[in-house]
């Protein structure tokens, strides 16, 4: 028997074995003190417990309230049969209150409850031949304990379930948090392998590609510039591996290792201007302060990426990288002499157009709260400047 409102198994059990109990003591009294009606009393009895198990067994009663109800209205016909017979009928009143209750919805089982208390009160003044308020007041309190008793769990279980929904909710929610993290955290990563590659990989390669084509003017004509070239390609190729090796590690440039920025910086001028045409100089202004290490790897990509693009399309004679340590930030200079270029006429990011430099640049200072600018026109150089806020001592140790 499925309760509107559902019941534990061992309450639903006990309910059961109480009518059957009470049934049981009703016909065994009738025989025992050899009543006048005692076999109707047991006959009734009998039909009473049979059409009250067949509720419980019945998917109908169990599915649906119209159902319960032509169920325990003919329960409840049978029990004012063996009521008229026997006044010991009346202790059945309680347990069918608990059913009652259940199996209709709040206003028929009140009704339900009151009727069946009324009737009990009746019957039982009936058998005794007198009302008294002790002849009420038995049935009147067992309804008024089974509608609190039972309205009191409804109220619980509605919380209960309010709370279990939340709860679900809350759980789902919780589930696509963890997703939106971890596609926020796939596309972070894949902003800086991103970022990474053109920086370090895809600038390497320009470097080579460079360094053998100018070993293929300098064929046959120049064998030993040619081999210059190609001994700095394969130097440049080897560089390139490490930093692969590193940075899919997501550890700090080999060019940073056992070294500060501005020596990285240097080598960084050194190394491009032997390779290529613009001579770069490097400069260290200021006061040297120690960095976080993120802030290190964005200056010198930084760096790494705007010499690149001075080599590649400046076709600049001069280019010079600047460090300087302020009061309060950090600063770091790129300048050439180049064509120069209109800034508001970058393409787009795109495998054809290029332009990932400039928006891989500013992706790096904003990660580290830094700020990009870039100064140029055509036929008058370029001027790129990266400056973040220079962090304090404990950040710095980070």
């Amino acid at each position: 028997m499925n309760a509107l409102t559902p019941t534990t198994r061992a309450l639903t059990w006990s309910l059961h074995l109480l009518v059957a109990g009470l049934l049981a003591l009703t016909a065994v009294r009738a025989v025992a003190e050899s009543r006048p009606h005692a076999p109707a009393v047991v006959a009734v009895a009998a039909v009473v417990g049979a059409v009250y198990a067949v509720g419980p067994v019945l998917p109908a009663v169990r599915g649906s309230r119209r159902a319960a109800a032509v169920w325990l209205a003919v329960v409840g016909a049978v029990w004012l049969v063996l009521l008229a017979l026997s006044a010991d009928g009346v202790w059945l009143a309680f347990p069918l209150y608990f059913v009652q209750l259940h199996l209709l919805p709040r206003r028929a089982g009140l009704a339900a409850v009151s009727a069946t208390a009324v009737a009990a009160i009746a019957a039982f003044s009936a058998h005794q031949g007198t009302f008294t308020a002790a002849t009420a007041i038995g049935p009147a309190l067992g309804a008024a304990v089974a509608v609190a008793v039972v309205w009191g769990y409804q109220a619980l279980y509605r919380e209960s379930e309010q709370r279990r929904r939340l709860i679900e909710e809350l759980t789902a929610t919780r589930a696509d948090l963890a997703d939106a993290q971890r596609a926020a955290g796939v596309l972070e990563e894949r902003e800086r392998l991103a970022r990474e590659i053109h920086d370090t990989l895809a600038q390497g390669l320009t470097s080579i590609q460079l360094l053998l084509r100018a070993a293929e003017r300098a064929l046959p004509d120049r064998p030993e510039a040619a081999t210059r070239y190609v001994g700095q390609a394969r130097q440049a190729a080897m560089d390139d591996l490490a930093e692969a090796r590193r940075f899919v590690a997501a550890l700090s440039p080999p060019a940073l290792d056992g070294t500060t920025l501005a020596d990285a910086l240097d080598r960084l001028c050194a190394t491009t201007g032997d390779r290529h045409r613009p001579a770069v100089r490097f400069r260290l202004a200021g006061r040297p302060r120690p960095l976080t290490t993120a802030q290190e790897v964005a200056l010198l990509r930084i760096a790494q990426s705007a010499l690149a693009n001075t080599v590649r399309h400046a076709h600049a004679r001069t280019a010079e990288v600047t460090l300087d340590f302020l009061h309060d930030a950090v600063a770091l200079d790129v300048t050439d002499d180049g064509v120069g270029f209109d800034p508001a006429a970058v393409p787009a990011p795109g495998p054809e157009g290029g332009g990932f430099g400039l928006a891989a640049m500013r992706a790096r200072m904003h990660a580290v709260g830094g700020t990009l600018t870039v100064e140029s026109a055509p036929g008058r150089g370029t001027a790129l400047t990266a400056r973040l806020p220079a962090p304090d001592d404990h950040e710095a140790q980070t």
